[in-house]
């Protein structure tokens, strides 16, 4: 029995001694490829030179991040007291109107439809140059918010061509039909 246990353990010791050897010669680096006439650079040898004239390919860029649009709604308090705002000024009533929607900016103070809201009670009053200012002033709080800013741009419009200032009314209706065609 003897006999039999050293031949294996003999071959088991030229077995490990085999795997140790090869694992070592892996570990080293691969031979280097002959570097081109003068630049010491290796070659590549996956793409083709870039021929005269044509452009090298570039990666493709990820797509630059961009936030899901935004869309501006009333609360239900707000809605209440717009609803109450629209009945004053149809009853003729602007400056009941105006302070109504002033009660529901105190509840929502970040809300450019509200300012939408007042510029138009201003605009039905004729106080064209406040509705113009309320048609500013939403228009800066609606970022993100295209149908929001549209409706910015449609009061603007309103405003200046009240204004007589027939240019820029024309330019404000074109950003709001960009933005929300009617």
């Amino acid at each position: 029995m003897r006999m039999r246990i050293r031949p294996l353990g003999a071959m088991l010791a030229v077995l490990g001694a085999a795997v140790s050897l090869t694992a070592c010669n892996s570990l080293r680096e691969p031979p280097p490829f002959p570097s081109s006439p003068g630049t010491g650079v290796s070659p590549d040898t996956t793409t083709p030179p870039p021929q005269a004239g044509h452009a090298v390919p570039s990666a493709p860029q990820p797509e630059p991040y961009r936030p899901a649009p935004r869309q501006y709604r009333l609360g239900p308090a707000a809605t209440a007291l717009v609803t109450q705002a629209h009945k004053q000024a149809n009853s003729g009533d602007f400056g009941l109107a105006a302070a109504t929607i002033e009660r529901a900016m105190r509840i929502e103070p970040q809300n450019p439809l509200l300012w939408i809201e007042l510029g138009r009670v201003r605009l039905s009053s004729g106080d064209y140059g406040q509705a113009n200012g309320m048609a500013h002033k939403a228009l800066a709080m609606a970022t993100g918010d295209p149908l929001a800013q549209a409706s910015a741009y449609r009061l603007m419009a309103d405003s200046l061509r009240a204004l007589k200032r027939n240019q820029e009314a024309a330019a404000a209706d074109e950003r709001a039909n960009a933005l929300s065609p009617r």
